[in-house]
């Protein structure tokens, strides 16, 4: 099979509760190569109540390498202050080219460094790690990555450490960042708190298993398994400040006022489409929506799981009761972070399509925050 052929082979899984186990993966070849991603001193950008802007920076980079590779399908995984994907050979210096670039225009849009590595899948093995994929079917319309084997981290690890970095490219053209949206409002908790959860594995893989099967359990008694998004779609409100990072996002060498102008006026169609469910050039404003409800990443596994979960506090107290035991026991490291909203960045190749795809994050550090609390406060609160 060629390279470039494996991930399209892989089928689509949906029951995601068996993703626990590390048979249901598969290795990535040997001749990939990872891309790894992040925000430096994210932390900063967190207390400035610029995590929105994180948000979209994260996900900017699986746009720009969806459109550099012309919508062809690799794995990737959005982690909220930065994104990591792997790739064929083949695909490589496409991966750097963008990376360069997206490192530069993020420094000279945003003023925020972009830190980004490629890592070669060997590398990863001769470290005594492995890097294992499959996918998860979201809905009938989108699959998302999951990763496994420690093979992630160990990247993202040695990116921080200064290894394998791609420097910004000199006079890059900005990057093609084409259905890249921040347009929706923040999704307010209906249930009582927006939980932003990460569960690593410990000293024992079968334990780890066990506990993340015991905490989709108790997920799953929660409405929609905990799904912060309504099955119906968020509500037809646009953000102030997403509207702005869009307009920065699509401009390309525009003015920005003017490109401010276009967003508005896109935006306000939008709405009132919304409003009134009336149709238009084939776009079906509630299908579409109730598509973004389906559509969305809330839960996942990225060397560990991650999810952003609409939880009551009654569910919040035994979540943590059974990953304290469990990471007493050696099982686990987790960390967990609340807040009273999630917030949804998309990309949306086509409205009239099912494939668009929305990363849920929490509102106020999500994932960010969760992730410094593995380190900082080990009991997880």
């Amino acid at each position: 099979m060629a390279q470039n052929g494996f991930y399209d082979a892989l089928i689509p899984q949906r029951d995601f509760a068996g993703l626990a186990r590390a048979e249901r993966f598969t290795p990535v070849p040997d001749g990939w190569v990872v891309g790894a991603t992040d925000i430096v001193n994210s932390t900063a950008q967190i207390a400035a109540g610029r995590y929105k802007l994180v948000n979209t920076v994260g996900a900017s980079v699986i746009s720009a390498m969806l459109n550099a590779l012309s919508g062809r399908a690799f794995p990737f995984v959005f982690g909220g202050d930065g994104a990591s994907f792997a790739v064929p050979a083949e695909d490589e210096a496409t991966a750097r080219r963008t990376l360069a670039g997206l490192r530069r225009w993020v420094s000279e849009e945003f003023a925020i460094d972009l830190r980004a590595a490629i890592v070669p899948v060997a590398d990863i093995r001769a470290a005594g790690y492995d890097l294992r994929v499959a996918r998860h079917a979201a809905s009938d319309g989108v699959d998302y990555a999951m990763f496994a084997g420690g093979g992630m981290a160990w990247a993202e690890t040695r990116m921080k450490a200064g290894d394998y970095a791609i420097a910004p490219a000199p006079g890059a053209d900005p990057p093609d960042l084409t259905g890249l949206s921040c347009r929706w409002s923040n999704i307010a908790a209906r249930n009582g708190t927006i939980l932003s959860l990460l569960v690593l594995p410990g000293r024992d893989a079968e334990g780890f298993s066990d506990t993340v099967e015991r905490l989709l359990a108790l997920t799953a008694k929660l409405r929609r398994g905990g799904h912060p998004v309504p099955e119906d779609g968020p509500a037809p409100r646009f953000s102030s400040p997403g509207l702005t990072i869009e307009a920065h996002v699509s401009r390309g060498r525009r003015p920005l006022w003017l490109r401010r102008i276009g967003v508005l006026a896109s935006t306000l169609l939008a709405w009132g489409l919304f409003r009134t469910g009336l149709r238009a050039n084939g776009f079906d404003p509630a299908h579409y929506r109730a598509a973004v409800g389906r559509n969305t990443d809330f839960r996942k596994f990225d060397d560990g799981l991650k999810m952003t979960l609409d939880c009551d506090l009654p569910t919040r107290d035994r979540l943590l009761g059974l990953l304290r035991a469990a990471q007493a026991a050696g099982h686990v490291r987790f960390g967990l972070h609340e807040q009273q909203e999630a917030m949804v960045t998309c990309i949306v190749p086509s409205v009239r399509r099912e494939d668009h795809v929305h990363f849920v994050d929490g509102a106020d550090g999500g994932y960010a925050v969760a992730a410094s609390r593995i380190k900082a406060e080990p009991t997880g609160r």
